[in-house]
C-alpha cells in the first residue's frame, strides 16, 4: 500500500533499526518501546491483519517469532517475553498492517501485558463453544 508506513519501512524505504532481514520479513526496533528491546516483525507484503495473511506466512511469522525470542534473550539477558499481535481497533491495532510485536520483560519493569481475570460461567463457556464449534 502506498501510504502504509510499516511498508516502507518494511521495504527499506523508511530507516529503521534492523535486527533481522530476509526475502519475506523484517524486524525492527519499536519506536514506541514497552521495555527495552522491544521490536516488530513485519510481512515484506501488506496484509491488514492476522484474518489476512496467508496460512503458509502465519506458519513463517511464528518460527521467526521464535528464532527472534531466542536471540534477544541471551543478548538482552531478559527474565521472559510477551509476544503480541493485535487485530482490530478495538483490540490495540493502530498501524493496518499485520505485526506482531516481541517485547522483551525484566523482573519489576512494569511493562503490562495484562488484564483482571473475569470468571467463565458455565452459560458462557457452552455458549462460546457451541458457537465457535459452528463456524470450523
Amino acid at each position: 500500500m502506498d501510504n502504509c508506513i510499516f511498508c516502507k519501512i518494511a521495504a527499506g524505504e523508511i530507516p529503521s533499526a534492523t535486527l533481522y532481514e530476509d526475502e519475506e520479513f523484517r524486524v525492527i526496533l519499536d519506536l514506541g518501546p514497552a521495555s527495552k528491546g522491544h521490536a516488530l516483525i513485519l510481512p515484506k507484503q501488506h496484509y491488514a491483519n492476522l484474518y489476512e495473511l496467508p496460512d503458509e506466512l502465519a506458519e513463517k511469522v511464528i518460527r521467526l517469532a521464535k528464532k527472534m525470542v531466542i536471540a534477544m534473550t541471551k543478548a538482552l539477558q531478559c527474565d521472559g517475553f510477551n509476544v503480541v499481535q493485535n487485530n482490530g481497533e478495538a483490540a490495540g491495532q493502530t498501524v493496518f498492517h499485520f505485526h506482531m510485536h516481541l517485547i522483551p520483560r525484566y523482573k519489576d519493569d512494569h511493562a503490562g501485558v495484562t488484564w483482571t481475570p473475569g470468571k467463565l460461567t458455565d452459560e458462557v463457556r457452552d455458549e462460546v463453544v457451541e458457537k465457535v464449534r459452528a463456524c470450523l
